[in-house]
């Protein structure tokens, strides 16, 4: 309600006006919102993913890091071994404890292809439990 303020002749008038410019921002911010947000809540590929109920596993003592570099070269903890020298590099670290889990790196260039053959060469090495490391939420380790 509006009153007007000034010489009056005894009688008030009321605006029946409704102010919609603060209605229109909000509209408009919204849908802002909602033009910026539709496009990266939908999924390029359809993939239906299964439940996960794998649990944190607690990080062992000495880890066995095992890197693979963007040129492909392969890092034992901090030493690097070429691919011939890595079940003597394993068994060095873990005592010839062939049970141990090793924590497989990868750099983001490297093709799935290589990673196999790694994988390859730590099963025939012997060591079958390898976990994949990788980032968590969004930085790094």
């Amino acid at each position: 309600m509006a009153m007007r303020f000034g010489p009056s002749d005894g009688d008030v008038d009321e605006m029946h006006e409704i102010n919609v410019t603060p209605f229109i921002d909000v509209m408009l911010v919204l849908l802002i919102i909602f033009m910026i947000a539709a496009p990266l809540a939908t999924v390029d590929v359809a993939v239906n993913l299964p439940n996960s109920t794998a649990e944190h596993q607690p990080r062992p003592d000495k880890p066995i890091f095992l890197t693979v570099k963007a040129d492909l070269s392969l890092a034992v903890g901090d030493e690097a071994v070429g691919h011939g020298q890595l079940a003597g590099a394993l068994d060095r670290l873990s005592g010839g404890d062939r049970e141990q889990r090793v924590f497989l790196r990868a750099d983001k260039s490297v093709a799935y292809g290589e990673l196999m053959t790694v994988m390859n060469a730590l099963r025939a090495a012997g060591y079958l439990k390898v976990a994949l490391v990788g980032l968590d939420g969004g930085g790094a380790r």
